[in-house]
């Protein structure tokens, strides 16, 4: 059973791959960071199954349902962090639904069900018509989770529990009241894919989590120091102080 990996996670990918290597009965041939991407690897690569993340940038994973047009057309199991409309997508026809981090018996309970559907293209066909039809949330109302690192270990944080980003160098740090973690992905992507209003960015190293702005002080007429709920400190860059000024607003 070929299997196509879709997330916008590059760790996620790498580990849920490990996992789906251990199943003899599944070869992994491809994997895509983004919708784009899943679908032009469907065409190519015809996979009997795909892995999918509900939440990516560029295109969600209900809009790659949406556009899957040409036949042979793959099971899908839906991989996420909690999120209710992935419940709701299982309910209305993905095979499966898996949370983040994926337990191997989960995982062949999924893969499993997903083999049922070989050789059944109208079964496969009436289901993803079912999970096109579920009502896709705004991004406001997404419970969205960022991934942090700890050496070996993996975090799946709630944005609201991120107090910051913070880029050095190649390294992009995640800032909460208690820690900081290694996140997985570029300043830019975590930028394009949280896209909620109280993520401003502050400097081109920095985004901070607004509701956690504890103090702002004025240094010059276009420059800020904030403090946030944790006592760290960051300067605004002159090219940022206009967004950061509407906080004043608020």
């Amino acid at each position: 059973m070929k299997a196509l990996i879709v997330d916008d996670e590059p760790i996620a990918r790498r580990v849920l791959r490990e996992e789906l290597e251990l199943f003899p009965e599944v070869l992994v041939v491809g994997e895509a960071g983004d919708g784009k991407e899943a679908l032009q690897k469907i065409a190519k690569l015809t996979p009997d199954v795909v892995f999918l993340d509900l939440q990516m940038p560029v295109m969600s994973g209900f809009e790659v349902v949406r556009n899957l047009r040409e036949p042979p057309l793959p099971v899908i199991v839906i991989v996420t962090a909690f999120d209710q409309h992935a419940i709701e997508a299982f309910e209305a026809g993905a095979i499966d639904y898996l949370l983040k981090p994926v337990g191997e018996a989960r995982l062949r309970t999924a893969v499993e069900r997903a083999r049922t559907l070989q050789g059944k293209p109208a079964e496969v066909a009436a289901r993803l018509d079912k999970i096109a039809s579920v009502a896709e949330p705004s991004n406001a109302t997404r419970n969205k989770k960022v991934v942090g690192r700890n050496g070996e270990e993996y975090f799946f944080l709630d944005v609201d529990d991120v107090l910051a980003f913070q880029a050095e160098r190649e390294l992009v740090w995640i800032v909460t009241s208690k820690q900081r973690l290694l996140a997985t992905q570029s300043l830019r992507l975590l930028e394009e894919r949280l896209a909620l209003p109280q993520f401003q960015r502050v400097h081109r190293n920095a985004i901070v989590n607004v509701n956690h702005v504890r103090k702002m002080s004025a240094l010059s007429s276009q420059r800020w120091l904030i403090t946030l709920s944790n006592s760290l400190q960051l300067t605004v860059s002159k090219r940022q102080a206009h967004s950061i000024r509407s906080i004043l607003n608020w």
